[in-house]
């Protein structure tokens, strides 16, 4: 798979933009520069904003409230989080009025209520499943609790499986290494709802009736990864976790539709890595706005200046022209595109 051209603004082609939230719109609560601009603007110009989220903490009023607070567009209903794509697994999995073990917080309870589900907090009160879900007030005994449900039987269902999240402080531990507390314990592992697994996807659309939609994610492994496995178009922003050199080494499940430095990218078109006639198959030279990229074995080579998203999208197609590259060749390509 190689980046797509189009040649209009992605906000005039698609018609609803599934955006992810950490290191797409916000990182630690605080805007990312230019992105409530660029959602307004998205907006106005027809393309309706859902927010799809791993983060099964907060709920969809209190995450409306909080990009309401940063200048963002939202309402609650414009929000779509893994607990309740969560809750929805575990619904049709479950009879009405089921008890659940909450391993998380408010916003898994109130996906489960709305499900017709009952939430309890200990083992005794023999539910049918446990949920698990990132929530700053996990502790031990909430994880010892579900670890014993779960030893006696229970249904084992995470939020997601994201290792790390984006804070203010830099990559912290996510609820993917949460659940591997009680998987360890219990020799069990978990049926996953969040990115990149279909279940969130899936609420997605059915809440949004998207027709058209545009996954928009900072991460290979779920935002991206999770468009591949529902069949939708992507954009990777670089604003979030992955970085220059990690788009270069994307391996072909995990490479995007399309490639932005941030959400302004949702307001423009976007060129395709063109290739030069007479290139070899897997060598050849790749142009992308001044920039030229060029393949050699294991070592990209770069020339030429302007945008650097141009250059990075050039140095994508060379790379992705072929077998995977090393991650020295990877970072010294992206190094160069830097300093020129």
């Amino acid at each position: 798979m190689s980046l797509r051209a189009s040649s209009e603004p992605l906000d005039a082609v698609y018609d609803v933009a599934l955006l992810d939230l950490d290191g797409v719109v916000y990182i630690g609560g605080t805007a990312i520069p230019g992105a409530p601009e660029a959602l307004h603007k998205a907006g106005a110009a027809g393309m309706r904003l859902a927010y799809v989220t791993n983060n099964a903490f907060r709920t969809p009023a209190a995450v409306a409230a909080l990009l309401t607070d940063l200048g963002v567009p939202a309402a609650a209903e414009d929000v779509v989080t893994s607990a309740q794509a969560a809750a929805r697994l575990l619904a049709e999995r479950l009879p009405a009025g089921a008890p659940v073990l909450v391993v998380g917080g408010s916003g898994l309870r109130m996906a489960l209520r709305e499900r017709g589900l009952r939430p309890v907090s200990t083992a005794a009160d023999k539910p049918l499943a446990v949920v698990e879900g990132y929530a700053p007030g996990v502790d031990y005994s909430m994880l010892a609790e579900g670890g014993l449900a779960v030893a006696a039987g229970a249904l084992f269902v995470a939020s997601n499986g994201d290792l790390t999240i984006p804070g203010r402080r830099g990559i912290a531990p996510g609820n993917g290494s949460l659940i591997q507390v009680i998987a360890t314990a219990t020799g069990v592992q978990p049926l996953v709802a969040g990115k990149p697994e279909p279940p969130l996807h899936h609420e997605s659309v059915l809440r949004t009736k998207a027709k058209h939609p545009l996954v928009v994610g900072d991460r290979l492994d779920t935002d991206i990864e999770g468009a591949h496995r529902a069949g939708a178009d992507s954009l990777l922003v670089l604003t979030g976790v992955t970085s220059p050199a990690g788009a270069v080494l994307a391996p072909p499940s995990q490479r995007p539709t399309y490639l932005a430095e941030d959400l302004a990218g949702l307001l423009e078109p976007h060129p395709q890595p063109e290739k030069e006639k007479d290139s070899a198959e897997t060598d050849g030279r790749y142009q992308c706005g001044g920039w030229t990229a060029r393949r050699d074995g294991d070592r990209l080579e770069l020339d030429g200046q302007g945008e650097r998203i141009d250059g990075l999208r050039a140095l994508c197609a060379a790379a992705w022209a072929g077998d995977a590259i090393s991650e020295d060749a990877a970072r010294a390509a992206v190094e160069r595109l830097e300093h020129k």
